[in-house]
């Protein structure tokens, strides 16, 4: 008898065991906890107001706390991801747990500027070990749809918070922002701790790993000889540059509507009657977050570049009809959500590019590294929140328009031809030269 409960014990574990490395399952896990820490991005506009009511701060230096979140949300990335590929991803996003609660508590406790900037920094330490964690293990997970992986992962730090912004609205309104900081904060934290548990390293089926539909290496580069490469920085500055508008108008969406005078006005959509700020983020958080995997799938099909191009020139001319037609309300909200609905491709397509381009060992890393681009175009919000008491927000839009449809010209002209040329390259090593293209032993193909 007792020999049978012991085997029916093992008939269990294995049975779980089985299901927790199965692949799906931790591309769901993944995209759970990227839901839980959407809000730390996606919901600060709502507390900016309210926090500057409180404490007479400035919203730009209020605005400043948002920035030094990206900055470390994303610049990190690259050592979370280090940690990623050598400790695997359990560990790292339970450390993200306990700093993504830590930091919205501070925000709630913060008497002075300081504290504030301090929990933006604790706040971005938990975000990036989340973030880069699970884009990097989906890359690792889908050799053969990394654009559709990276693109559901990405897809839940877009469209997560729109699960939450109404609540979190509610809840400045009755309660107060510190209170909403807080509950919010020590919920988001407990779920992804307890996601953290189902998490093992990426073991990708063997049938996965020789399907390819897009042009992608078969050599695996390190960080190192990655960011040696010109390709990598032609990849990061289109990253800045499609990322600048998208950002701008994550934190600056709320100041806009206030200063255009509808900020509070009702609105009706759907049966659904709400403020039109808040009407406003849920459908921006939408079409960010549908737009993810749509893309993603896209470029699986017709090639990371050409996606690349026809949405990031979408993202320029939505710029400009928020900048013409955005003193309308219901065009406000239709521009504004445009814009979101093409800014979300960068966070699908641009992981797979990396991944395709300098290989699947060290994804974490290396698409990691490439995520910092998001956090030098945070940098531009302060200088978004400058231009605009001298120039107005028109001159906002015309800039962030430029340089998007700048870099949707770059994928086809630029990226592309070079993108092939380096896949072709490293596949002759004796033809390329060994200090650029090279991989050392540690970054040889597995």
């Amino acid at each position: 008898m007792e020999r049978d409960n012991v085997a029916h014990t093992d008939r269990i574990d294995a049975v779980y065991t089985a299901r927790r490395h199965n692949r799906w399952v931790q591309l769901v896990a993944g995209i759970a906890c990227m839901g839980l820490v959407a809000n730390l991005q996606y919901a600060w506009t709502l507390f900016v107001v309210p926090m500057d009511a409180r404490h007479h701060w400035g919203q730009a230096a209020i605005q400043l706390a948002f920035s030094i979140f990206i900055v470390t949300e994303t610049w990190l990335v690259p050592v979370e991801g280090w940690l990623v590929d050598r400790f695997g991803p359990r560990p790292v996003v339970m450390g993200g747990a306990c700093c993504v609660a830590l930091g919205w508590v501070l925000d709630a406790w913060a008497p002075v500027l300081p504290v504030l900037y301090v929990a933006a920094v604790i706040s971005g330490i938990g975000a990036g070990c989340v973030y880069g964690t699970c884009v990097g293990t989906a890359l690792k997970w889908f050799p053969d749809k990394r654009g559709l992986a990276a693109g559901m992962t990405a897809a839940g730090f877009g469209a997560g918070a729109a699960l939450t912004v109404i609540p979190i609205s509610n809840m400045i309104q009755h309660a107060g922002y510190e209170h909403a900081f807080v509950f919010f904060g020590l919920l988001q934290g407990v779920f992804i701790m307890a996601l953290a548990t189902l998490m093992v390293r990426p073991k990708p089926p063997a049938h996965a790993a020789g399907i390819r539909r897009v042009v992608a290496t078969k050599t695996d580069y390190t960080t190192r000889q990655m960011v040696r490469a010109p390709i990598f920085w032609v990849m990061y500055a289109m990253f800045v540059c499609v990322a600048s508008g998208g950002i701008i108008a994550t934190a600056q969406i709320g100041p806009i509507a206030k200063a255009y005078g509808f900020a509070s006005m009702p609105v009706t959509l759907v049966s659904v009657t709400l403020p039109l700020l808040t009407m406003t983020l849920s459908i921006n958080n939408l079409c960010n977050g549908f737009t993810r995997p749509l893309c993603g799938f896209i470029s699986d099909r017709i090639g990371r570049e050409n996606t690349m191009f026809m949405t990031f020139l979408g993202e320029g001319l939505a710029l400009l009809g928020l900048r013409t037609f955005g003193h309308d309300p219901w065009l406000f909200m239709l521009f504004s959500g445009l814009v979101f609905l093409f800014y979300g491709d960068i966070f699908s397509n641009f992981p797979a590019t990396c991944a395709d381009t300098f290989g699947a060992r060290y994804a974490a890393g290396n698409a990691g590294t490439l995520y910092t681009a998001k956090g030098t175009a945070a940098m531009l919000v302060p200088v978004a929140t400058l231009l605009s008491v001298h120039g107005g927000w028109n001159t906002v839009f015309d800039f962030a328009a430029c340089v998007a449809m700048l870099a949707g010209l770059s994928a086809k002209l630029i990226l592309q031809p070079m993108r092939r040329r380096w896949i072709f390259q490293s596949a002759a090593p004796a033809a390329v030269p060994e200090s650029v293209f090279t991989p050392s032993p540690l970054g040889s193909h597995e």
